[in-house]
């Protein structure tokens, strides 16, 4: 699953590394506790006078498909699993036409522990380097909102998961990650990351040949990445900052964090 996340680099570093563009006056905020239905960068490629171009957008965390009456139901859809997204209504023309990347310095995991317990980790790559993971994206209209007004289109945004390793995996960094949850979001590389956000509708079985390629090169992405304890205050949404990469980190004591 991926649930928070961690996004805290800064505009001109994140088009860098994604190799795209973005408007000038394109804002991201730094989180260390990115949580659903807040604003995420995604990279995208759409066709300008005929060419492939990538650009870096702002979507909210929650896909919103365009017959939906309101935005809850992006509530509901900040992950898509990659096992069903051809039987979903609302993740089923997004694969095929709207695909996009979604940038993340690492994400948090909860695992389950004795009597109910539950600890969160921080999940990353060893390099340092941002993750890429795989995502759909829908452009919605509000019914409320006149046709010429700004604000109508909504752009939301999903992240694909799919089954974690098994906890007995002879890779003990794919063995660790297993033990850690049952589901993991898809990660995208190298040809991988192109393919996937190229721009153009595709059929369902060319959806699903994609899909399928990406799905077989997971395992071996994930087994460069560290996971490290957390704070469990990343567990309340209103506290933020890079202390929660700290397990041992006191809320009590940290600019910016909830006094209990």
């Amino acid at each position: 699953m991926c649930g928070r996340y961690v996004m805290a680099r800064a505009v001109g570093d994140l088009v860098a590394e994604a190799e795209a563009e973005a408007d000038a006056n394109l804002e991201l905020r730094q989180s260390w506790n990115v949580a659903p239905t807040s604003d995420v960068p995604v990279v995208l490629e759409r066709v300008i006078d005929g060419a492939a171009v990538r650009q870096v957008h702002v979507a909210r965390w929650g896909l919103v498909p365009g017959w939906a009456k309101d935005i809850s139901v992006g509530v509901r859809a900040f992950n898509a699993r990659s096992e069903t997204l051809l039987e979903k209504p609302t993740f089923r023309e997004a694969v095929l036409a709207r695909r996009c990347a979604v940038p993340m310095e690492g994400y948090y995991e909860w695992q389950a522990g004795p009597a109910g317990t539950r600890r969160p980790y921080f999940v990353r790559r060893a390099d340092g380097r941002l993750h890429w993971f795989a995502g759909l994206y829908e452009w919605w209209a509000d019914p409320a909102l006149a046709a010429g007004d700004p604000n109508r289109w909504l752009l939301s945004a999903s992240v694909i998961t799919l089954a974690s390793p098994e906890p007995d995996s002879a890779d003990p960094a794919l063995r660790t990650l297993g033990e850690l949850h049952d589901r993991m979001p898809l990660p995208l590389s190298g040809q991988d990351l192109d393919a996937w956000i190229a721009p153009g509708t595709l059929n369902a079985t060319a959806a699903l040949g994609l899909l399928s390629r990406v799905l077989g090169n997971a395992y071996a992405a994930a087994g460069s990445w560290m996971i490290q304890p957390a704070s469990p205050a990343v567990g309340n949404v209103r506290h933020d900052g890079p202390w929660l990469l700290d397990a041992d980190a006191d809320p009590r004591t940290e600019a910016g964090a909830v006094l209990f």
